[in-house]
């Protein structure tokens, strides 16, 4: 049996703020007060009345503490991230964040639709939601709706916001920097970057962190983001004259997969002549590569986490400082670089 449910002669009934009320031997008002914090009365008073709400699983119902607080408990967490790529990491973590403050998440997917951006934002407004996540499928790029000026607080994340707003994103030139770091560490004197289209913003975070770690005569390759891409790119690198790279960067999980597979049709083996990085840490791409790829992963999870936080800070009036908030990167370790321990 639930804990907020009742069972009496039979029937079952949820715990209301009556049964808190005489179980802790005060006025109905009292109890209200004391769950509510707020009212006159002594602390001993307060927090026994907590306790014994506790002790017999008393559950507030969502529309009376609505109705007290003049908020609803939900966030809408608006994206065009249909694939869900980036978006459903960052959900886990804004879900994560909000549950133990009894606030839910509902999604709205908008793909780059204006129209269907502007019906969800009013639907959102209309279920009186007290704040919006904006989150993408790249930093350089705003939603195709306008979220200046609403009623509520907005929060973005890996996406691009409003100057005046709380904006979070990976730092992508931290994970460029461990990714080549990593590979120095390991012995690897030869790295060649090969990455994605020259028009995102990440990728020329990515790419500039490389060139100031590993040397600017060091090449970086610019191209498209899939695994025909890597394997085009080992094609054109081993059809050049010259030492040949002991050591590949890439841009992401996708392109890192059709490099290894590239090199391995060359009978190269991955990580004894080459170490390989990705960058993403896409499970479903890192963890079925072979070798499993060595990749950065962009704490999407816990950049939601943050988002959440701060809406909901922004939601109950608390100060905010706007500006963008870099999340730092995490190095993945698996098989493609060889070994956990450096080279000699």
């Amino acid at each position: 049996m639930r804990e907020d449910i009742l069972e009496i002669g039979g029937a079952k009934r949820r715990i209301t703020i009556h049964d808190v009320a005489a179980a802790a031997g005060v006025s109905i008002s009292t109890a209200s007060k004391a769950l509510n914090n707020n009212g006159r009365m002594g602390d001993e008073t307060r927090e026994r009345v907590k306790r014994v709400a506790m002790e017999i699983g008393f559950r507030p119902n969502a529309l009376a503490r609505g109705l007290l607080s003049k908020r609803s408990f939900t966030i809408g967490l608006l994206t065009n991230d249909t694939y869900g790529r980036f978006t459903l990491p960052v959900m886990a973590g804004v879900s994560e964040a909000l549950v133990d403050h009894g606030v839910s998440v509902f999604l709205c997917a908008i793909e780059d639709d204006p129209a269907l951006g502007q019906i969800h934002v009013e639907a959102m407004l209309d279920k009186q939601v007290d704040g919006i996540i904006a989150t993408g499928k790249r930093l350089d790029r705003r939603l195709p709706v306008d979220l200046s000026n609403l009623p509520v607080p907005v929060v973005y994340a890996f996406t691009e916001g409003t100057p005046d707003s709380v904006t979070f994103r990976s730092d992508d030139a931290h994970g460029a920097t461990l990714a080549v770091q990593w590979l120095q560490q390991i012995g690897r004197q030869r790295i060649v970057h090969i990455t994605g289209p020259r028009d995102f913003f990440s990728v020329h975070e990515r790419a500039d962190a490389f060139s100031q770690a590993a040397g600017v005569a060091e090449p970086v390759m610019y191209g498209v983001w899939s695994e025909s891409w890597g394997h085009e790119a080992i094609a054109q690198i081993w059809s050049r004259s010259g030492e040949k790279p002991d050591a590949l960067f890439c841009g992401n999980d996708q392109i890192a997969r059709g490099a290894v597979d590239a090199l391995r049709e060359r009978g190269i083996k991955v990580p004894e002549d080459v170490s390989v990085i990705g960058f993403d840490n896409w499970e479903i791409v890192a963890a079925q590569t072979r070798p499993p790829l060595t990749t950065v992963d962009m704490e999407l999870k816990e950049l939601g986490r943050q988002a959440g936080l701060t809406v909901l800070a922004l939601a109950e009036g608390r100060p905010v400082e706007p500006g963008v908030r870099k999340l730092p990167c995490r190095l993945v370790v698996r098989q493609s670089c060889g070994g956990d321990s450096p080279r000699k």
